[in-house]
């Protein structure tokens, strides 16, 4: 690779961008469009193991640096990236909830996709820009540090799901990879590629935006439909690029697990699901008796269902009937520290219904109203550590997701699948757990804490 600078540039005429791109050419001679992109996948139940990202198909110009396989973090900065990351996740949160209405309005995102996507982004700027995104992204530790503590937690996962089984007989997936998209000729700074390859495992596909857009939109398109195992189709929609496009980050997750203890279908029946508004829905309803993590609290009853191999786990988060508007509006970081940390391993019975739905939005103006305004604005953004001058601003963050949850049996497995139950005979009837009105789910990391999946369920029925 040349260590001056990589070639990667290219020229747009002024009459190809039409008045937007009119608009462009004025602002300091010629903002370029940086587009973030967040695909996000999780079918839950059936099981997984974690890959590190592979390199995208194609032309790819990759850094000479190889990625750091035992990054050198110390245990305060890894309690500050995920300390960080849950607190980004649930601020983001609060946002999503008031511009999603209705309701029927489930939510499901991934605040650990979004935040690594972002990071890779924030490896590249300086000044004002640098400071609004680390505060709104809740990143405590400066640049360099960074980006290994999130090397490290990205191989800590790599690590989950070791003989793990799943019911399509594939086994644990917990795939994570990230590309970036580079426009012909243009610029990039070998400094900013390096770390990007160091610490993300991504190299820099090169791809055409000012001759090429549709060509390009879909073959981006085209590679997250595969890195999801073709959940996530058209991610990128018709007019998010344009020839100004020349950069493109994408981070793509599909996590596929079985629960450790699977649900009968057989124990599977119609049951009513109270909703907001009074009204009620029919939906399957799953149920069975086992020890699962459990704790309650004024107004919550709280349970933790893990997954095969028991590193990953779902904990559901269940209001009091009336009081889900209030607790919602309480979530954050610490409060759902508290309720984890008072789990306790309790005999339940839970009932819990299945369901299916995704989630799909802009982030440009959520996370503007959280304080990261410059890195979407022409005139202020700041990306210079990417090409050496501020020309280029994100002109959008595009995330996507779809979840999945039913009763995931392990019939396809191999032989190995070690079932987990008690031996002894209860002294105490179980607890009851029926999740049949609006919840709150995480998908986290058992051994690090680190968040990895948010949502909301008020109605299982859409």
């Amino acid at each position: 690779m040349n260590l001056e600078t990589v070639q990667l540039s290219s020229r747009v005429s002024q009459s190809q961008g039409g008045e937007w791109s009119k608009y462009l050419w004025g602002v300091n001679e010629m903002k370029k469009i940086l587009v973030i992109v967040l695909a996000l996948i999780l079918l839950v139940p059936v099981i997984a193991s974690i890959q590190l990202a592979q390199p995208a198909a194609g032309e790819v110009l990759q850094s000479d640096k190889e990625r750091i396989t035992s990054p050198n973090v110390t245990q305060t900065e890894k309690a500050l990236l995920v300390e960080g990351n849950s607190a980004f996740a649930f601020n983001l949160y609060q946002k999503l909830i008031k511009e999603v209405e209705g309701q029927d309005a489930n939510l499901f995102y991934s605040p650990y996709s979004i935040s690594l996507a972002l990071a890779m982004a924030y490896a590249g700027a300086n000044g004002e820009t640098a400071q609004q995104m680390a505060a709104t992204l809740q990143f405590m530790l400066e640049q360099a540090r960074l980006h290994q503590a999130f090397n490290w937690l990205a191989a800590e996962l790599a690590k989950r799901g070791e003989g793990a089984q799943g019911k399509d007989g594939k086994g644990f997936r917990l795939n994570i990879a990230n590309a970036i998209w580079g426009q012909k000729d243009y610029e990039f700074l070998p400094a900013f590629l390096d770390v990007l390859a160091e610490n993300y495992g991504a190299g820099l596909r090169i791809l055409d935006f000012i001759t090429e857009t549709e060509k390009s939109r879909v073959a981006i398109n085209d590679w997250v439909s595969n890195q999801t195992e073709g959940r996530i189709e058209n991610l990128i929609p018709p007019g998010a690029i344009s020839e100004l496009t020349r950069l493109v980050l994408t981070n793509a997750i599909y996590f596929n697990a079985t629960w450790k203890h699977s649900f009968d279908e057989k124990m599977t029946t119609n049951g009513p699901f109270y909703l907001l508004n009074g009204g009620q829905v029919t939906v399957p309803m799953m149920k069975q008796t086992e020890s699962f993590c459990y704790t309650a609290g004024e107004g919550y009853q709280a349970v933790e269902l893990p997954y095969d191999g028991g590193e990953l786990s779902m904990v559901i988060l269940l209001p009091t009937s009336g009081n889900f508007e209030a607790f919602e509006k309480g979530l954050q970081a610490q409060p759902v520290d508290a309720i984890i940390s008072e789990l306790q391993n309790t005999r339940v019975t839970l009932t819990m219904p299945k369901f299916e739905f995704k989630s799909q939005f802009s982030l440009k103006d959520t996370l503007s109203d959280m304080d990261m305004r410059d890195a979407f604005s022409p005139e202020d953004a700041d990306f210079s550590g990417m090409t050496g001058n501020p020309e280029l601003f994100i002109s959008d963050v595009v995330h996507k997701a779809f979840v999945a949850v039913d009763e995931a049996g392990t019939e396809a497995a191999a032989a190995t699948a070690v079932i987990v139950g008690t031996t002894s005979v209860p002294t105490e009837p179980p607890v009851e757990v029926t999740i049949d009105c609006p919840f709150i789910l995480l998908i986290r990391d058992i051994e690090t804490g680190a968040i990895l999946f948010v949502g909301r369920v008020l109605n299982p029925a859409v």
